[in-house]
């Protein structure tokens, strides 16, 4: 059986406290709508604070579109190696950024290799209310964002980013390192497949007090990629799907893979023949798995879902996976994932 840590916080000290990974005092969350049981998961242990960042919406009776905007902004705006302009670089020393979001009508926007804006998560939720589209990259990307307001970021390195990034340049070896989302930038860089910060994103789900699903994915993408390289989190489908008569999926780990078998579609479909969210994301996994043959003890993936009954379920490639789930018990849970490879 997965193991639980429960955190319970409701200031702003808390929540650094909780983001930082250490323990602090339990007080009770914010209280929930008299009607509905509002829900909120996302991946990796940052997903705590981001739940809470969620949470201040949910438990105003408030859309889960909304709640998982602002959640990873939580996270966009950390110092992390993975997620925001603080990210790790592309092996041209530039940070760029990835993000979709999708509600519950499949209404969705994406944007994608996107530079110097500190929250790519607003502009993908513009992107998809005020133009025909779904996604926007790039320069055209940034364009649009600019003039929608966003203003452009000083085009350097985090401190942690520029470290890691003159480490990497000794040997510009590119490899992905298994669960890098739960090292931060703590760790030393190393010589071998680009060091410990690697990748990758945090994605999340909510479910609100009128039972309607919404999803999000940021990330800065897997470090010292090659220039232009996309992975699964910006592309619905793969890193991110909600069908809100059926329930909503999000991915984590090596992207690639995840895209060759349209990951978070592919777990709201067995969701949809009635697999339960835990069965559905191990079935996406096996597949993959089978897909990788030897391969598969290389690289980490994990998926995280919600059905529409609001029951939640994860599981992931290899141990080292955990998701954060809030809820109407007014608790704030880390639960390990259970996974495929022993």
């Amino acid at each position: 059986m997965p193991t639980r840590r429960k955190f319970l916080t409701s200031s702003a000290a808390s929540l650094a406290v909780l983001a930082a990974g250490q323990s602090a005092e339990a007080v009770a969350l914010p209280p929930v709508p008299a009607a509905g049981k509002p829900l909120v998961i996302s991946t990796w242990n940052d997903g705590i604070a981001a739940n809470l960042g969620a949470w201040k919406i949910l438990s105003k009776g408030g859309r889960a579109l909304d709640a998982v905007e602002a959640g990873v902004m939580v996270t966009e705006a950390s110092q992390n190696c993975c997620v925001g302009l603080g990210g790790n670089p592309d092996r041209d020393g530039i940070v760029t950024l990835d993000a979709c979001i999708m509600d519950e009508q499949f209404n969705c926007g994406s944007v994608a290799a996107l530079e110097r804006i500190k929250h790519p998560i607003q502009v993908a939720r513009r992107i998809m209310e005020r133009t025909p589209h779904v996604m926007l990259v790039g320069e055209g990307a940034q364009q649009f964002a600019v003039a929608q307001g966003f203003p452009l970021e000083p085009q350097k390195l985090s401190p942690d980013a520029e470290k890691a990034y003159k480490e990497w340049l000794k040997t510009s070896e590119y490899k992905p390192i298994v669960n890098i989302e739960n090292s931060g930038n703590k760790k030393p860089v190393g010589p071998v497949g680009g060091g410990p910060n690697n990748h990758d994103t945090i994605a999340m789900l909510a479910q609100d007090a009128r039972g309607n699903l919404s999803g999000s994915c940021t990330t800065s993408g897997m470090g010292f990629k090659m220039r232009g390289r996309l992975g699964d989190s910006p592309l619905i489908g793969s890193g991110l799907f909600v069908d809100n008569a059926v329930g909503a999926a999000a991915a984590t780990g090596q992207g690639e893979d995840v895209i060759r078998m349209a990951g978070a579609h592919t777990v709201v479909e067995l969701m949809r023949q009635g697999l339960s969210p835990k069965a559905a994301c191990k079935a996406a996994v096996e597949r993959i798995a089978k897909i990788k043959g030897a391969k598969a003890r290389d690289i980490q993936v994990c998926f995280i879902a919600v059905n529409n009954q609001g029951q939640h379920g994860a599981f992931a490639l290899q141990k080292g996976f955990s998701y954060a789930v809030c809820d109407a018990s007014n608790q704030q849970q880390l639960i390990e994932s259970e996974y495929l490879l022993k």
